[in-house]
């Protein structure tokens, strides 16, 4: 018998990232390496954070809250994936998938604002250093945080009520391997255009961080242009480089996925969500480390505390 009619009639079937398994089994392997890099990078970034006074700062700060941000994210969908190539099913629960895309448009709402606090705060920090401390004040950087949650979780609740309300009549096959609105639209029978609508307005406050990073980054370059120092220049670009190869990799893949048509989303654009989802967030420690030496020394600070202990 076929997992289709094993299924509920309420349950959604989980196509996965290719639709073929010789190619299902090699992302399989591959997510088995990414999931566990990406909770170890993360962890080790928010600890090296809290056990180093020194760098107890906004910048830091935000970067541990953004760590924290990107475990949730991969942990939304990826232990979902794992555990269903290992039982050999493809199906996810009628609340399951909104419970899965109520989060994913959480995080990722979250994640893009906590981005945005990032670029604002190393635009203060480089046009306006001597009023810094004052701007960036730890009742601020809470305020960054929290405010990026709250926005997040609100422009989520709305589009998962609206989806929760529509008729599946259909095919029930999800062209993804996660629950995402686009997929989930394309499957109802009911009148979409007031959720296509909705969605799209949402695209829009997710772009509102965005267009915040852009301004940011425009005095960021305006303030050090006008720096007669070269080494000035170079720190400043370095403090900022991280960053921007950050933004550029969670933005390019999500742009390519949702500035589009519905209609134009086929299971080919599970492989560009497997950017954003899976591979942003367990890059995003190693270009952080790697490029800062300040975090490379907590880091190396923290592994001599375990090992000598």
């Amino acid at each position: 018998m076929k997992e289709h009619n094993l299924s509920s009639a309420q349950d959604f079937i989980l196509l996965g990232i290719s639709g073929q398994q010789e190619q299902e089994d090699i992302f399989f392997i591959l997510f088995l390496f990414i999931y566990p890099t990406t909770l170890i990078g993360n962890l080790l970034i928010i600890l090296a954070i809290r056990s180093d006074s020194h760098l107890h700062n906004p910048m830091y700060f935000l970067l541990a809250n953004l760590s924290l941000v990107d475990i949730f994210f991969s942990s939304a969908t990826i232990p979902k994936m794992l555990a269903n190539h290992i039982l050999c099913s493809k199906v996810i629960s009628f609340e399951g998938c909104l419970t899965q895309m109520c989060f994913m448009l959480a995080l990722g709402n979250t994640d893009s604002y906590i981005l945005a606090a990032m670029a604002y705060d190393r635009a203060v920090a480089i046009s306006r250093p001597l009023h810094y401390t004052t701007i960036m004040s730890p009742r601020a950087c809470v305020l960054l945080v929290v405010g990026s949650w709250v926005i997040g979780n609100s422009n989520a609740f709305p589009h998962t009520l609206l989806t929760a309300n529509l008729s599946f009549c259909g095919s029930r096959e999800v062209a993804n391997f996660y629950c995402d609105i686009a997929s989930l639209l394309k499957l109802s029978c009911s009148d979409i255009q007031f959720n296509v609508k909705m969605m799209y307005l949402g695209v829009g406050v997710f772009s509102v961080p965005l267009l915040c990073i852009i301004i940011s980054y425009i005095r960021v370059f305006s303030t050090v242009l006008k720096v007669p120092s070269t080494k000035g220049v170079r720190k400043a670009f370095s403090t900022c480089g991280s960053h921007l190869t950050v933004v550029s990799l969670y933005y390019g893949t999500v742009m390519g996925m949702y500035f589009r048509p519905l209609t134009s989303y086929s299971l080919k654009d599970a492989v560009v969500t497997v950017m954003y989802i899976a591979v942003t967030p367990m890059l995003n420690p190693f270009i952080y480390s790697l490029r800062n030496r300040d975090m490379k020394a907590a880091l190396r600070k923290l592994f001599t505390k375990r090992i000598s202990s």
